[in-house]
């Protein structure tokens, strides 16, 4: 009896528990109906959301003077320099200068046996005073009519014959001696004393190693913008970081056609202690160039077309311009085809920039953060 009461008395509560659930759920659907409802009401009243705009960071092409700072390498080289030759052959008797040694102008460095040259030129000295001799005895014939004028003739030319051959043979004698042609260093002694050498050959070589000159291979880009006496500087590397005045002492007139460069020769102002010719030397040209256009090189993009910038255009939409640059100067790149003066480019805000794009130009700071 007692246990059909029980299950009658589970029967009945699981009962009511469930339409209590029921009836429970039915509530917060109708409730929960009336939000969402209003939630869409709300997202609708909003409308579409506004379209981001896109800040970039802009610059003008410009016109400008551009000091150009080049650094070119060459070699020292003593502006003068005196190759030795011997006019005469013979024997060596005095060489008395080796490498190294100072030698001052006008001091004789090379002389050669002269023996018989001065046999020589005595016998020809004799020949002209016998034709002297000759000459005024026939003068006196001539006076008294007992010599023809042909004969005179030909005793006047056998005296100018035997100056000349004098005059000759003392110039040989004058090129048996060689001196210093300036105060200078020798460089290379070829000969010793004793030796026979033939004529026309190479016996010593003289520096002025107070004057030197660096041969330099620049642009042809540098050459316009160069005058003689313009001032640069020279460091060599032999003597450390230091940096000595120096001009441009000769600009040549050609451009080799292969390399499009020119020589320069620059000078030294004063020759530092030290300096040698054959040594390596860094030569710093600062000059000023002419007008050319100019933009910041962040302006600049390149890709597999090539060079281009993003200029803005009517309505502050960005076109893509080609371009062709030239030299970088420090934050700065020159525009030699693509750009006029006064035209505008973006210089930040590439990211998802595109042919076309509308854009508007802020100052940095408002690009900057439009960037992140």
């Amino acid at each position: 009896m007692f246990p059909r009461l029980l299950k009658s008395f589970l029967f009945i509560f699981i009962s009511l528990f469930g339409a209590t659930v029921i009836l429970s759920g039915c509530s917060d659907n109708a409730e929960s109906r009336p939000q969402a409802t209003q939630s869409n009401q709300k997202q609708a009243s909003k409308g579409p959301e506004k379209k981001r705009e896109h800040l970039v960071e802009t610059a003008i092409v410009k016109l400008d003077s551009l000091r150009l700072t080049s650094v070119y390498t060459g070699s020292l080289r003593s502006r003068r320099t005196v190759r030795v030759f011997n006019q005469e052959e013979g024997r060596v008797t005095k060489l008395p200068f080796f490498e190294g040694d100072r030698v001052e102008q006008g001091q004789l460095v090379l002389e050669l046996d002269d023996a018989l040259l001065q046999a020589e030129h005595a016998k020809a000295a004799s020949v002209r005073r016998e034709a002297e001799s000759n000459l005024e005895r026939v003068k006196r014939l001539k006076q008294n009519r007992m010599v023809s004028e042909d004969e005179y003739l030909r005793a006047v030319t056998a005296v100018e014959v035997a100056k000349g051959d004098e005059l000759m043979l003392k110039t040989r004698l004058g090129y048996t001696r060689v001196n210093a042609p300036f105060n200078g260093v020798v460089a290379e002694r070829l000969v010793e004393p004793g030796d026979i050498v033939p004529r026309h050959s190479h016996v010593l070589t003289i520096i002025d190693p107070i004057a030197l000159v660096a041969d330099l291979q620049v642009s042809e880009l540098l050459i316009p913008n160069l005058s003689v006496e313009d001032r640069v500087t020279v460091r060599i590397d032999a003597l450390g970081d230091a940096e000595f005045e120096a001009r441009v002492l000769r600009i040549y007139p050609e451009v080799d056609s292969r390399t499009r460069q020119g020589r320069v020769e620059v000078e030294l102002t004063s020759v530092p202690q030290g300096a040698r010719p054959g040594q390596f030397a860094r030569v710093t040209f600062r000059v000023e160039a002419s007008e050319r256009k100019v933009l910041p090189f962040s302006a600049l993009r390149r890709d597999h077309d090539g060079e281009f910038v993003f200029r803005i255009a009517d309505g502050d939409r960005v076109q893509r311009v080609p371009v062709r640059s030239g030299r970088r100067l420090a934050d700065r790149v020159e525009i030699l085809e693509g750009l006029e003066p006064e035209a505008r480019v973006v210089t930040k805000g590439f990211l998802g920039l595109t042919d076309g794009m509308e854009v508007k130009p802020v100052d940095g700071s408002q690009a900057g953060e439009s960037q992140g």
